[in-house]
């Protein structure tokens, strides 16, 4: 099958490395290097080991359901959640704004004492975020973070701009559960795994073998990624449990029965028409439009005192 085939080629691929590696190693005489090469060895080692424990896993497909794509009972994890952001329209605005509702949250989990796991975090060509995925686990997570699903608006002045001028960006937000119990039946021949270096800080390791996954669900085009685990077998585990979560919430929220029932996202197309909430800095105010209420103060709430927010909205 295609996922594992690329497994099996990553495998071989890790031990060529290995096997070059050690041959260096005979013909180096300064223990300083030496070192150096029996630690990376061992590193290699280890993705090969995860590796081959991921086909383990693989053997028997990815879910125990007994229907094409079938969702049977599943409980929801009401003290964890999976939180993705993402610009929507506005350029490089919008992914500043993205990374402004990123550290909100983040600060938030700190309050509350909730620890806080970084998936996946892609940073804009001139600052903010493209794309940020983090698993809070804390009392009442997934409870208190689910109403965040949607497109935020704001507006405000750039940094960049010159004239004064209010512009107008969307990042779109998802609240994603972690469900036990669930079986989705996930084919391994509708998965697309794509491996590559992860960039960013975590280490020599990191940057030197592709320890980052990318996973594509085919019929559906879900895609999630996941680079902040040391080793690939790590990745790939976080990436395919992700990718339930995604699958259950968007039949969840859409009432279908399948995953190939599934046409739209949670969050839309992040259109400013979509908003659920406006962020509006000249007036120092944030509507939600879904209880229609609003909170003065924009800087302590992107400072995470969200609270009163998070609180009117378990109405919803």
């Amino acid at each position: 099958m295609d996922g594992e085939a690329q497994i099996n080629r990553q495998i071989e691929t890790f031990k060529g490395q290995i096997k070059h590696i050690q041959e260096q190693v005979e013909r180096e005489t300064d223990i300083q290097i030496k070192t150096l090469y029996d630690e990376e060895i061992e590193s290699l080692t280890k993705e090969v080991y995860a590796l081959q424990e991921s086909l383990k896993v693989m053997a028997g497909d990815y879910g125990a359901g007994t229907g094409d794509d079938e969702a049977e009972a599943s409980e929801i994890n009401e003290h964890m959640a999976i939180l993705e952001v993402r610009p929507g329209t506005g350029g490089d605005e919008a992914a500043l704004f993205a990374g402004d509702l990123f550290n909100m949250y983040l600060r938030y989990a700190e309050k509350s004492r909730w620890k806080a796991e970084i998936i996946n975090l892609s940073e804009g060509n001139s600052g903010g975020v493209k794309m940020a995925t983090v698993e809070f686990k804390g009392p009442r997570a997934y409870t208190l973070l689910k109403n965040e699903s949607g497109v935020h608006r704001v507006q405000r002045v750039p940094a960049t701009e010159a004239g004064g001028r209010i512009h107008t960006s969307t990042a779109t937000v998802a609240v994603l559960p972690v469900v036990t119990k669930v079986e989705i039946e996930i084919r391994s021949d509708d998965l697309k795994w794509d491996f590559f270096r992860a960039g960013g800080k975590g280490g020599q390791n990191v940057n030197k073998v592709s320890t980052a996954v990318r996973l594509t669900h085919i019929p559906t085009g879900v895609i999630v990624e996941c680079q902040e685990e040391r080793f690939q077998g790590k990745n790939r585990e976080k990436a395919l449990s992700i990718l339930k979560s995604r699958l259950y919430t968007e039949m969840q929220t859409q009432q279908v029965s399948s995953t190939s029932q599934i046409r739209a996202s949670q969050v839309g197309t992040g259109e400013r028409v979509e908003k659920i909430r406006t962020y509006n800095f000249p007036q120092d105010r944030v509507t939600d439009h879904r209880v229609k209420a609003s909170w003065h103060n924009i800087p302590a709430l992107l400072a995470g005192n969200i609270d009163d927010m998070l609180s009117q909205l378990l109405v919803l």
